[in-house]
């Protein structure tokens, strides 16, 4: 069997930016196109809507978190080409923001605002790829568009399921006694995080790791279990993976688990992260 062609879905951010980019330059003449999440999408309320919901479930303590993870690498992404050239970065995958990377490599891409809805139903049939990728992607794909696939779906997740289903899992993981991280690649399911399980990597990561740089790293991690698994796929095999039991869903953390992590000393995010999403579109 050939290698399968690809429709990549992700939301580009600090946690997933490096690891994809070099992805999707490795990957260049597997991928079919890359659908690009709009995370100011008007159905997820629109930027304010976003923030006051933040600031409703999780107080002012989660705005450093959501600047550095989120914010600054997309405010600072259009002065991309003049950093490069300043830093010495040039055309570097790492250093360069998916949507001009996909440009200079000529692969397709469309911005997303309903993953399910019609746009992205019409680059399916125009590309005819034969499985989708998420890779840190902040919209549920339906039954009926994961059935636009033969191969399915994967999803790169930054936890070790079934724990920590959900947006953030280094945050939930962080808040635990004793912290495990790791990373997972799962088939996609129509329940979020649920799918079966096809490979997993425990992490050991150094005490004073935050809930940011966790992610950073596991996203590396989970890029080599995905290549494997693409390694795999071209070979002809199609592993039917691990059914875990469905645990509780963890969404954004409320304020009582963001007070309980300050108590116990660990961050969200710091001056090292804040150094890391400057530099994020300027140096490789």
């Amino acid at each position: 069997m050939s290698r399968p062609r690809i429709a990549l879905f992700v939301l580009e951010a600090l946690p997933n930016a490096r690891a994809v980019r070099r992805f999707v330059g490795d990957h260049a003449a597997d991928l079919a196109f890359v659908g690009l999440s709009n995370a100011e999408r008007p159905s997820s309320g629109g930027l304010v809507g976003q923030v006051r919901r933040h600031l409703t479930r999780s107080g002012p303590a989660i705005l450093p978190y959501l600047g550095v993870n989120f914010g600054l690498p997309d405010l600072l992404a259009p002065l991309s080409p003049l950093a490069r050239r300043l830093t010495g970065a040039g055309t570097a995958a790492g250093a360069t923001p998916l949507k001009a990377l996909c440009r200079d490599l000529g692969i397709p891409t469309l911005k997303v605002d309903d993953v399910n809805g019609s746009e992205v139903a019409q680059a399916f049939e125009r590309h005819a790829p034969d499985l989708i990728v998420t890779f840190h992607f902040d919209q549920i794909l339906s039954g009926p568009t994961l059935e636009r696939t033969p191969l399915g779906g994967l999803n790169v997740h930054p936890g070790l399921l079934p724990r920590h289903r959900g947006p953030v899992p280094t945050i939930h993981a962080l808040a635990e006694a004793e912290p495990a991280f790791g990373v997972t690649l799962h088939r996609l399911a129509v329940t979020i995080d649920a799918g079966a399980i096809l490979a997993q990597e425990a992490v050991r990561l150094p005490h004073d790791t935050t809930a940011t740089r966790a992610s950073v790293i596991l996203h590396e991690h989970g890029r080599a279990l995905l290549d494997r698994a693409l390694a795999e796929l071209a070979d002809g095999r199609r592993p039917a993976g691990t059914v875990a039991p469905v645990l509780p869903y963890c969404p954004f953390p409320d304020r009582d688990l963001l007070k309980s992590l300050r108590r116990q000393g660990r961050k969200l995010t710091d001056g090292r992260d804040l150094r890391d999403a400057l530099a994020l579109s300027a140096r490789a």
